[in-house]
């Protein structure tokens, strides 16, 4: 369950970080509002998965979900540059995230 839990709240960092760029520095009521209520719930959601999952890696697959969520909303949707450099990192996030979680 907190693996879940934790995919979930990489997942809402995703949305509170599209979210904070929308709000253009909290000057946007609706885009600062979701900016709110996405980073408490991801918050909260890692503080739970690290009840049982060690801190560091815990974080970083929450950092790294954010991070390449993030990065390819950029790119899909806000006509963010797609290079085979940038893949190529994401890529490289994914392998690390998917390295940490086999060898927890």
């Amino acid at each position: 369950m907190s693996w879940l839990v934790l995919v979930v709240s990489g997942l809402l960092e995703t949305v509170w970080a599209i979210a904070l760029a929308e709000s253009r520095g909290f000057t946007r009521l609706w885009p600062t509002v979701l900016f709110g209520v996405a980073m408490l719930l991801s918050m909260a959601g890692l503080a739970y998965a690290l009840r049982t999952i060690p801190v560091g890696t815990g974080y970083a697959v929450w950092v790294g979900i954010g991070a390449v969520g993030t990065a390819l909303f950029g790119m899909l949707w806000l006509n963010e540059p797609v290079t085979v450099a940038r893949i190529s990192c994401l890529l490289l996030i994914i392998s690390g995230v998917v390295g940490l979680r086999l060898l927890s």
